[in-house]
């Protein structure tokens, strides 16, 4: 990974602290944890993990970019498919992982705009430094908005209303399976040492079990004659979404995420998996590079998740690409109101939906989700383009 710039001496010793915690943990596991436990800890362990350890992630400064960052129109947009919801459930909104809290200012804003500001507005947020920049953000953004807003723990008992995640599947967990003509395996992590004795993570496959090697099972994974088929299992966001269902009384959770229906995540061409990495905006393999200073994903399997919707008693609303998604909630329309076409705002605005909506940029590759209980509308967002047929 030579072409990775190099972290600071302060974010490699926290790095080597969160790897002595896993190294015990292995230890203690008898040599070997699941890579959903390894990912879990290299995310989210308090005060060392990427999502948990105070780093900067979002933006150009940090690893990665997210549609919010890019340009408000996404939640301008948004907003119009959150109100048709909050109108028809509750007015109540709760978004789950929130990142510097951009698109809950510009949602906000925009509902106030429209007549249909909520009542509530909730953060599911588990990291406090995030916690820190989304007050700071809302404070400057939307605060006569601000002292709407909650921060949540964990989810509701009960909830009513819009629930917005928008990258938040694809940082869940994973567990990775590997089909060969010997049988399915699950693929973990262990310690091994190198030629001068130092030890360092490495890959180790177990007999794939229990919850894991049923949900292999029922996927009939491609099993190559003279090599192997290695993928992602979503086991925490398949129950994450029974979660919600069990706490829903009306309204809709819109999960917008990159990702396929089962269909194409599963095809033999994709033998490597998705997981990937990013590190100051650029990508790579290598999960066990720097523990906790890389975001550490992989690409979300739809199918999987509107089944676990479905079997906990929601409703598949839609299902669609970020474009037609966009585009059905008049994000035109929001870009229209820029201004005159030639000013510079304007321009960098229409870049920005570009960026957005484009098939090559985020337009395809970025789908959105509709999991709802007690709405007798269509959906907004999905009259145009419903792919639901594909899950």
């Amino acid at each position: 990974m030579s072409s990775l710039p190099q972290p600071s001496a302060d974010a490699l010793a926290q790095s080597e602290r969160l790897l002595e915690r896993i190294e015990a943990e292995i230890a203690a596991a008898g040599g070997w944890i699941s890579f959903a436990r390894y990912m879990e800890l290299a995310l989210y362990a308090p005060g060392l993990g990427y999502y948990s350890g105070g780093a900067r992630k979002f933006g150009p400064g940090g690893d990665f970019i997210t549609a919010p960052e890019l340009t408000p129109l996404f939640g301008q947009a948004l907003a119009a498919q959150v109100e048709q919801v909050m109108r028809a459930s509750e007015r109540a909104v709760i978004e789950v992982g929130a990142g510097t809290g951009l698109l809950a200012a510009d949602l906000l804003l925009e509902l106030e705009r429209r007549g249909c500001v909520p009542e509530r507005y909730g953060i599911l947020e588990l990291s406090g430094e995030l916690r820190e920049r989304q007050f700071d953000t809302l404070a400057a953004k939307a605060p006569n908005l601000a002292a709407r807003v909650q921060w949540l723990d964990a989810l509701p008992e009960r909830f009513s209303g819009a629930v917005v995640a928008n990258e938040v599947l694809d940082v869940m967990p994973v567990h990775l399976l590997v089909s060969s003509a010997a049988g399915l395996a699950e693929r973990g992590v262990a310690f091994e040492a190198d030629s001068v004795g130092t030890r360092r993570l490495c890959w180790a496959d177990v007999p794939a079990a229990g919850a894991v090697r049923e949900a292999a099972l029922a996927l009939a994974l491609p099993a190559p004659a003279g090599g192997e088929f290695v993928t992602e299992l979503n086991l925490a966001g398949r129950g994450w979404v029974a979660a919600w269902a069990e706490r829903l009384q009306a309204g809709a959770l819109l999960l917008i995420d990159y990702g396929y229906p089962s269909a194409e995540y599963y095809l033999p061409s994709r033998s490597n998996g998705t997981l990937l990495c990013y590190y100051r905006h650029l990508a790579h393999g290598d999960p066990f590079l720097w523990p906790g200073l890389n975001d550490i994903t992989a690409f979300v399997d739809f199918t999987a998740m509107a089944e676990a919707g479905f079997e906990a008693g929601l409703d598949v609303q839609g299902y669609t690409t970020q474009a037609q998604f966009l585009f059905n909630c008049g994000v035109l329309d929001c870009l229209a109101r820029r201004g005159p076409q030639e000013s510079a705002d304007y321009i960098r605005a229409a870049r920005a939906v570009q960026r957005l909506t484009a098939p090559q940029e985020m337009g395809e590759l970025f789908k959105v989700l509709a999991l709802s209980r007690g709405l007798e509308v269509p959906l907004l967002g999905f009259a145009r383009g419903d792919r639901v047929h594909a899950l």
